[in-house]
């Protein structure tokens, strides 16, 4: 079957648009049975600091309800770029996110966070396609856990789940491996990598739901045109980023160099100073030898 690649905004927002997927892709990752969701895209805009261009995109906020009656918010960000993450621009979303009052029930309060990130590169020294960075109640007075958890706790810290999309291999076993299978960046059928061939055969209800509507994206010229626009804005942002990156490497390269050359001066004139030093305190030497000397006779 072909699909469109779901690591395009505009193609996961449209699978997130079914409930049904959007609680099996949220619940299987958290490993938690959701009850209730809503996943809003929201437009979030930041400045590159090395291109000093501004980005626009889509993030994905969700309010689920879990089987305990407990509300979560789920920070949904997926990165595209091969270039590392512009961390601070995604630092100040997390912590205007944090200053958000969350609305539930028509009653205002603040709601714990959890983020997941679907990266299209790969993070050095981790190998996994999937992992959760989770936190630990211990007691340092005891040096143990904790079984309990606080509801302050809760909404000052946060766990997080990280999905590098390219380290997806063909697994097919798990509940997991068959949410990652539609991500997996393999198969592609076009140099712009835009659409792929779905290589498994679906014995998930919620995965066929996923390939459908990828398959209508994929297909859809409508879909594709918009997929397409996507992709040219980030390999502007990317070319861009490139440019001044290189640019500022430079001038740092040739800076270190400046300085290397004035320590090395430095140096240099350190050695001239500590000879001259050795000198005068040899004429010194050599004076109160004779002095000695011409004493005797």
């Amino acid at each position: 079957m072909i699909i469109a690649n779901p690591i395009y905004d505009v193609v996961f927002k449209r699978m997130m648009e079914n409930d049904r997927v959007a609680k099996f892709f949220l619940s299987t990752l958290l490993n938690q049975t959701i009850e209730s969701v809503e996943v809003k895209p929201q437009e979030f805009t930041y400045v590159n600091e090395f291109t000093g261009l501004t980005v626009f995109r889509l993030d994905f906020i969700a309010t689920v309800k879990t089987e305990t009656g407990e509300y979560k918010k789920i920070l949904i960000e997926i990165q595209k770029a091969k270039n590392q993450i512009d961390l601070m621009g995604f630092r100040n979303y997390l912590a205007e996110q944090y200053k958000k009052e969350d609305v539930v029930n028509n009653e205002k309060m603040a709601l714990p966070i959890t983020t997941i990130y679907i990266l299209g590169f790969k993070l050095k020294n981790i190998e996994s396609a999937c992992i959760k960075v989770e936190r630990q109640y211990k007691d340092l007075i005891n040096n143990t856990l904790l079984g309990e958890k606080s509801d302050f706790v809760e909404k000052l810290t946060h766990d997080s789940y990280v999905v590098q999309a390219e380290r997806i291999t063909n697994r097919y076993k798990s509940k997991l491996d068959k949410l990652l299978s539609v991500f997996q960046q393999a198969y592609f059928i076009d140099d712009k990598q835009i659409t792929k061939d779905y290589p498994h055969i679906v014995d998930m209800e919620e995965v066929k739901i996923m390939t459908k509507i990828l398959h209508h994206s994929g297909t859809d010229p409508e879909s594709r045109k918009l997929i397409e626009k996507e992709q040219e804005a980030w390999r502007t942002v990317n070319a861009l980023f490139a440019d001044k990156e290189k640019k500022f490497t430079k001038a740092l390269e040739e800076k270190e160099m400046e300085i290397n050359e004035k320590e090395q001066a430095l140096l240099e004139k350190e050695q001239v100073l500590l000879e001259k030093e050795q000198a005068l305190n040899e004429k010194d030497r050599i004076i109160e030898e004779l002095k000695r000397q011409l004493g005797k006779d």
